[in-house]
């Protein structure tokens, strides 16, 4: 018989895995079914969870100066609790149910406020802030759910098939089990022992204090030296393929991975009132139809499951979940989240520096949803990797070749980036097996509100390559660093946390951000077409760049700018195009080499349909 096995027959013997009648429908993940009309807990899922957890308790019981706080209600497990709680350095468990009873007992805690209690005793809050809040009895809707929320402590707590979804999306690390009294014995035994051989190690080494993994990482860095500042960017078209001929293989990968997208870009600036993610770009499809469809052409293609996690900030939740309504019918396993005020924002934002490229405003969301728990859930489904697509490039691809080159190198860290036009580095990178360059040659786009299609070389000037802020990540290794909050630390960058990342260049076709209409007026036009949701160039482009496009103040608008084309021009040839004042467009006209039309205040230009202009500088009627 393999541990394991006697691992879940000692499971089966608390009764954890017996559940209430009534399952909420965010737990039917961890529900194996239904027996005597009542749910089934997967013992499997329920062990995976509870190692997750441990795991983290014993992370964070490294650093002395931790602290724990147990909290319960139930009187039938306060003698186990006192138990554990006299093994190992924590809060009282007495006062900690005295205070929760009377509420406040963190938020107050800072003030010199005096609490009395209905013995008329006086009681303290504590001085400290624990660092993680392990709760036991989940069933009495206890405040301690809001306040260690809005205080960003963690929680550990046992979680039933009936917890509300309210309560459950609180929990960081959630245990899903029935909370009987074999079982809650049988998990303060595991949490004692795990903390007393945390600090029978700490003993052992005779260090009096361990180094933190902030210590850690900082001496790393300082020995490196020079060589942290380097990164190794891999060329898109020398990544191997994915094996067509085996499906099976191509299906088991895919099912390793998971999609985020933020959809907080609003696009105001365009005159929108909603969601970048909702604006009509090519033939009535919205960005997020196109990252739909591509999950949709994957599941049929390999019959695998790619879920979708929106997360959406609470002025365009409502928004999206609307438009999710069309998806009903697609074989696409998709999941809105609403982000709460408490997102840390800053938790995986850089302020800049050479080795701090790969940084992205969006993934502050993302670590926030993996706190959530729901790093926890995902890799319980046997998810390996997230693809994080940044909010405004709408050419983003859902790529199996990237995904097969990291698991087959153990990549945890994946940056997409593109070339610059400036450098020359386009045949270079073709042709080449990998380069090594510095973090400064590239360029971090933190806020491409300013970075458009009309982007000039003195804008790029300097440097190699521009990050895309798509990210391929080994969820496996966020869960290391969320458990030792490495992510959390103030001033590291994220190249230094990764055991292993690297960048790939794709080519600039993937990288086309949403931030104007004369980005739009690039994504409607003959240039790209798409299919399966992805852009295709027109293979009748011969220069490997884009064409700037600089529409005036009278195209900003989106309801504008439709008016003022007919259709929109073919661009196939065309370099640069610059339009100012009061100019309308007709139907079926084609734009070549350099163009510049500049009407004069009050003067109306209207070019004609079915014209060809080539190489031409128009300021007046007569000079069509």
């Amino acid at each position: 018989m393999t541990i394991h096995s006697v691992v879940i027959q000692k499971l089966l013997t608390t009764n954890a895995h017996i559940g209430r009648q009534v399952t909420t429908h965010h737990f039917k993940q961890f529900t194996y079914g239904f027996r005597n009309r009542q749910s089934i807990i997967d013992s499997d899922k329920t062990l995976i969870c509870l190692r997750n957890a441990l795991n983290f308790l014993s992370c964070l019981s490294r650093d002395p100066s931790s602290s724990f706080l147990f909290i319960n209600t139930n009187p039938l497990f306060q003698p186990i609790i006192d138990e554990m709680t006299s093994r190992v350095t924590s809060l009282s468990p007495e006062r900690a149910s005295s205070l929760w009873k009377m509420r406040g007992f963190l938020t107050n805690s800072c003030s010199p406020k005096k609490f009395r209690s209905r013995h008329k005793k006086l009681v303290f809050a504590p001085t400290k802030m624990p660092d993680c809040v392990v709760i036991f009895d989940t069933e009495r809707k206890s405040s301690v759910f809001l306040e260690a929320e809005r205080l960003g402590i963690p929680i550990v707590a046992l979680v039933d098939s009936s917890m509300p979804w309210e309560y459950y999306k609180k929990v960081t690390y959630p245990i899903p089990a029935n909370d009987s009294v074999q079982f809650v014995y049988l998990i303060c035994n595991m949490i004692t022992k795990c903390l007393m051989l945390e600090k029978k190690k700490d003993g052992a080494k005779g260090t009096g204090k361990k180094a933190t993994i902030k210590d850690q990482v900082e001496s790393t860095s300082e020995s490196e030296g020079s060589a942290s500042d380097e990164v190794v960017v891999v060329p898109y078209d020398n990544l191997a393929p994915m094996s067509c001929a085996d499906v099976a293989e191509s299906k088991q990968l895919l099912d390793k991975l998971v999609v985020v997208k933020y959809n907080g870009a609003l696009g105001k600036n365009m005159g929108f009132g909603g969601p970048k993610s909702l604006i009509e770009v090519k033939n009535g499809s919205t960005p997020l139809d196109l990252i739909v469809n591509q999950i949709q052409s994957l599941n049929s293609k390999y019959g695998c499951n790619i879920p979708l996690l929106l997360m959406n900030p609470k002025n365009t939740h409502n928004d999206i979940v609307k438009a999710l309504e069309k998806y009903s019918t697609l074989d696409v396993d998709i999941h809105p989240f609403e982000q709460g005020e408490h997102t840390q924002h800053e938790s995986f934002v850089s302020e800049g520096g050479e080795d701090k490229w790969q940084s992205s405003k969006h993934g502050a969301h993302f670590l926030s949803l993996m706190n959530s728990g729901t790093l926890d859930v995902l890799l319980a489904q046997g998810k390996e990797y997230a693809l994080v697509v940044n909010p405004d490039n709408v050419a983003g691809v859902v790529d199996p070749k990237i995904l097969n080159h990291l698991a087959q190198n153990s990549i945890e860290y994946c940056s997409e980036v593109t070339p610059t036009t400036s450098t020359g580095l386009i045949n270079f990178m073709a042709s080449s097996l990998q380069g090594m360059f510095k973090a400064s040659d590239i360029m971090n786009c933190l806020d491409l509100e300013d970075f458009t299609s009309d982007h000039s070389e003195k804008s790029v000037k300097g440097f190699k390559f521009i990050d895309t802020r798509s990210l391929w990540l080994n969820l496996k290794a966020i869960k290391r660093l969320v458990d030792t909050s490495a992510l959390n630390l103030d001033n590291l960058s994220t190249l230094k946390l990764f055991e292993n990342s690297i960048g790939i260049s794709i080519p600039q076709s993937r990288f086309l951000p949403l931030n104007s209409t004369s980005d739009l007026f690039l994504l409607q036009s003959d240039l790209y077409s798409f299919t399966e949701g992805m852009f295709v160039r027109n293979d009748a482009r011969v220069s490997p760049s884009d064409p700037s496009i600089a529409l005036g103040p009278e195209f900003e608008k989106i309801s504008d700018f439709k008016r003022r084309f007919e259709t929109i021009p073919s661009i196939v040839k065309l370099d640069s195009l610059e339009v100012n004042g009061d100019v309308w467009f007709g139907a079926d006209i084609v734009l070549k080499g350099k163009v510049v039309i500049d009407a004069s205040p009050g003067l109306t230009l209207r070019i004609p349909g079915g014209v060809v202009l080539e190489d031409e500088e128009i300021n007046d009627p007569t000079d069509i």
